[in-house]
């Protein structure tokens, strides 16, 4: 089995977003020939300072997340976005190692666990899990080479399977999923990922991510 660190990638964001925000929001007042160099930073504050988020729909980032099953769950549910997500029905493990995203309260290295029995020397916690996941993927090996499909074997496989999320949503959205999964009270994997995404984007915008 093969151990990963969750991350995430930037792999789009609107060029001039500040600038096409407040295009697009100068059509409401009909105050196009006040925009200058330097007036987008100004009135997108104004427009939030107003509570006219819905101005911020026009612009939009694209993010892939590499995270366990469990914290792809949460992010799937933000209904104003759009995603495509490794599929388990149809990607099939057989052919390597199956990948098992590390919590962040267990103290394992990333990289190819092999000769597992001296790994789990002591039986600590840590071990208690790194010995799930091996016994996880030795499940599904085994229903493969039974004869199940893919789709089949998948029911052994846990939410510490490693998966890649790609999301795309407005900054309206982007905002709503930084005050909800940066909060103290979400889960601490879905911070890992979401807390130094939040802080990329606060320094990109932080007209719009920085008082976040």
């Amino acid at each position: 089995m093969i151990l990963v660190r969750p991350s995430t990638e930037i792999l789009h964001m609107t060029a001039d977003g500040l600038r096409l925000v407040e295009a697009a929001g100068r059509t409401c007042y009909k105050s196009e020939g006040k925009t200058t160099e330097d007036s987008a930073p100004q009135f997108v504050a104004m427009l939030l300072g107003r509570g006219h988020d819905s101005v911020l729909e026009h612009a939009s980032a694209t993010v892939r997340f590499i995270c366990d099953r469990g914290v792809s769950h949460e992010i799937v549910r933000h209904r104003i976005a759009s995603f495509c997500q490794e599929s388990t029905r149809y990607c099939d493990y057989t052919g390597g190692h199956v990948q098992f995203i590390i919590p962040p309260w267990v103290s394992v290295y990333p990289g190819v666990c092999e000769n597992l029995p001296e790994r789990v020397a002591g039986y600590t916690d840590d071990h208690a899990w790194l010995t799930a996941m091996h016994g996880a993927e030795q499940a599904y090996k085994d229903l493969r080479s039974l004869g199940w499909r893919p789709e089949q074997a998948r029911a052994v496989l846990p939410n510490s399977l490693k998966t890649e999320v790609v999301m795309t949503a407005n900054f309206r959205e982007w905002r709503h999923f930084f005050t909800l999964r940066c909060a103290p009270a979400a889960h601490p994997q879905m911070r890992e990922v979401a807390v130094p995404l939040h802080a990329h984007f606060a320094a990109r915008f932080p007209e719009v991510f920085g008082d976040l």
